[in-house]
């Protein structure tokens, strides 16, 4: 079974930055597809953030220039490096893995996630 954990989430200043990280754990069959960071605020729909896999990075559109993935094999580690923070960003941040099973198939696997807090 994967295994996801977060940290380095905390309380930060508008226009502070953060950087988080996810450790991944256990024996896979072909890999991973992609890694990635989502959020989710309090009473919303948790969004997608950024995305790395073996050929691409991806943003999502609010976090472009501000946010950057970042991934390190030999530590099995995902980065997300966040810069000029806004309230906005203020969310529970998780990790993700999408493990390839075989062709056409894919099991996604989640952190517990850690909290962004920016505030004044």
């Amino acid at each position: 079974q994967v295994q996801l954990v977060e940290s380095g989430g905390g309380l930060v200043q508008p226009g502070g930055s953060l950087s988080l990280s996810c450790e991944v754990s256990g024996r896979t069959i072909f890999g991973f597809n992609a890694m990635g960071w989502y959020r989710q605020a309090p009473g919303k729909e948790r969004e997608w953030v950024a995305s790395i896999s073996a050929s691409a990075v991806t943003y999502a559109d609010f976090v472009k220039g501000r946010f950057t993935i970042s991934r390190d094999d030999a530590k099995n580690t995902v980065y997300l490096q966040m810069n000029s923070l806004k309230p906005e960003d203020t969310a529970v941040y998780y990790c993700n893995a999408e493990e390839r099973l075989y062709a056409g198939a894919n099991k996604m696997s989640w952190g517990q996630g850690t909290q962004v807090t920016v505030s004044s």
